[in-house]
């Protein structure tokens, strides 16, 4: 049995939205790993810092790099993730273009009228 999850960004079919709440941590992690590209990396440390200097403070992003960095992600970078999520019930969601095993017409048929053999 072959599924497949396609992470839609851009003009592909949506019919699949996941709960993505559990792993988020995880997510976010990655996202501070990701130094080379991309928006986050330690982006809220270097904002904390930004304005730290110009005598200001954004109270999400805490009191220390790690708390800045992981807030910056939630608040920030995963923004649409948790406005998804908002719109689901849930906390955090992503959608996808979901395309699960084909099944043939003749396994359907199967399924809906055989009977057992007496």
């Amino acid at each position: 049995m072959t599924t497949k999850y396609y992470f839609a960004r851009g003009p592909q079919l949506v019919n699949r939205v996941v709960d993505i709440g559990s792993t988020i941590d995880g997510k976010v992690e990655a996202n501070i790993e990701n130094k080379a590209q991309g928006p986050a990396g330690e982006n809220g440390a270097r904002l904390r810092a930004s304005l730290a200097a110009e005598g200001r403070k954004l109270a999400i992003l805490g009191d220390d790099d790690v708390t800045a960095n992981h807030q910056y992600i939630k608040q920030v970078m995963l923004r649409n993730d948790r406005e998804l999520g908002r719109k689901y019930g849930v906390e955090y969601a992503e959608q996808f273009h979901y395309i699960g095993s084909p099944t043939s017409r003749i396994e359907e048929y199967i399924k809906k009228n055989a009977v057992p053999l007496r």
